[in-house]
């Protein structure tokens, strides 16, 4: 394993990877943050009440998988995304979508070491009520149209970006696309044209060593634009994050801190009181050990005027949350490290947006690192860890069995994919093993109005779908 290093969009980590190029920002961070149990990626960002991901319009809620490691016309490290339709009977496993940089339409050449589909981001981008697809890897960045027959074309975006979120920041109900820009955020307001053309482009520049490493879109304030929470770091230190509201001409030029060192994040209003609320894993301001912690998740309410003083910090040692927190040895065993991944949706269908909390290192067992996801319960009084569920592959009823290093739990999705007006819960876990060894894999539990259940649950991979399995890491991300 070399010394270079790619930056995942998973909570504010920094992982090597072998033979890897460099990501955008923060790229130096790496000396010191061998804080991930695998060089996976988690959620980026989520609004206040996400946007039903349908491609096709036909009101079921889509998955796009990331298997960004998967060879590809026999170029390894290519990557592709894999797209399942939502249907009545839940993920419509007969008939998936394969895109990749070979895919006629889709701009580009299949390139070593792009790790296409590596970075996403989902919204209806030219208003034509089919939400559309932003796809990266460390080539061109190109937008997917959705159509009443799914994805298909794609145009190139203009200028080199690696990360993007959707989200409406000047409030004038086109969606508009964050995107990560060298040491800058761009905001490019929609509607976009099908050459990839915004309206008009705000960017909000940083000092040097200074740029975001991950951020957030959601509505904080309750006021119809959706602001940006931002995370920093350098080298092993870790700043405290940032709000920077959303305004009719683009972001505020000042911010507000959250007074927490947090990485990750995502925005959902989780007490439905108007305001959305911030939910991001919380470290310490050194970031070297946080692959060795057991993992906390702090909430940071929201308000009229952005961040309200209203907190809570939420761990395995909360009264409710199941499990234990489990420390790392700081060398070769990592820590439970609750709170790696993050997804808001409501579960139960009481108007409550619950949070899915992946826990990829926890131990099964005598299964180290064989990783869980919990599921807390949003309600009048927020987030709590009442009626909390715990999940993982030695679950009854969950299909597969609880593996030393599969790191269940790596990315977590919450979408409503047979619309029944709750959100179904996919688990991401790129480490498993299929025919090859990390050829990945998705679960995809559903909700009830008692929470999640494993009746019906559908697992699937690369083998199902037809599509290139090996080493693939198969569920590294889902599209939001």
């Amino acid at each position: 394993m070399n010394d270079r290093c790619t930056r995942d969009r998973s909570p504010g980590v920094f992982v090597p990877n072998r033979n890897r190029r460099r990501a955008a920002m923060g790229c130096a961070a790496l000396v010191a943050l061998l804080s991930a149990p695998v060089a996976l990626a988690a959620p980026a960002s989520a609004t206040t009440t996400a946007p039903v991901v349908d491609f096709n319009g036909d009101g079921f809620a889509d998955l796009g998988i990331s298997a960004p490691y998967a060879t590809v016309s026999g170029v390894d490290y290519a990557g592709y995304l894999s797209v399942v339709y939502g249907s009545s009977a839940g993920a419509d496993t007969a008939h998936p979508e394969l895109i990749t940089r070979a895919t006629p339409g889709v701009p580009g050449d299949v390139t070593q070491y792009d790790d296409f589909g590596r970075w996403t981001a989902a919204r209806d981008l030219d208003g034509d009520g089919y939400t559309d697809l932003v796809a990266s890897g460390y080539e061109t960045p190109v937008v997917l149209w959705g159509s009443a027959q799914g994805l298909s074309g794609g145009t190139a975006l203009p200028s080199t970006t690696y990360q993007a979120a959707a989200g409406d920041i000047n409030g004038d109900g086109h969606a508009d696309l964050v995107a990560a820009v060298g040491g800058a955020l761009e905001v490019r307001f929609g509607p976009f044209t099908r050459a990839g053309v915004p309206v008009s482009t705000d960017r909000l520049a940083f000092d040097e060593d200074d740029g975001p490493q991950d951020f957030a879109v959601g509505d904080v304030t309750g006021d119809g634009k959706d602001d940006v929470v931002t995370q920093h770091g350098f080298e092993e230190m870790q700043y405290k994050s940032r709000l920077w509201k959303g305004t009719s001409t683009g972001l505020s030029r000042t911010f507000k801190s959250s007074g927490y060192y947090t990485v990750g994040g995502i925005i959902a209003d989780v007490d439905k009181d108007g305001h959305g609320d911030f939910i991001a894993r919380d470290v310490s301001n050194v970031s070297e050990t946080m692959a060795y912690e057991p993992g906390d998740i702090r909430v940071v309410y929201g308000s009229a005027s952005g961040f309200s003083t209203r907190t809570k910090k939420i761990n395995q040692e909360t009264a409710g949350v199941p499990g234990v927190g489990e420390s790392g040895n700081g060398d070769t065993v990592y820590g439970d490290q609750f709170g790696y991944s993050l997804a808001a949706g409501d579960v139960t269908g009481d108007g409550y947006p619950d949070v899915a909390v992946g826990v990829p290192g926890e131990g099964i067992g005598s299964h180290r690192e064989a990783g869980a996801v919990v599921l807390l319960k949003g309600g009048p009084s927020g987030l709590t860890g009442t009626g909390a569920q715990a999940f993982n592959q030695s679950t009854s009823g969950v299909p597969g069995a609880s593996e030393e290093g599969d790191h269940f739990g790596t990315s977590v999705l919450l979408a409503d994919v047979n619309a029944n007006h709750r959100a179904d819960l996919a688990v991401g876990t790129p480490a498993e093993d299929g025919t090859y060894e990390d050829s990945g894999a998705v679960w995809l539990l559903r909700g009830s109005k008692t929470g999640l259940t494993t009746t019906s649950i559908a697992s699937f991979g690369p083998s199902t779908l037809h599509v290139p399995e090996q080493g693939s890491r198969f569920g590294t991300d889902f599209t939001r």
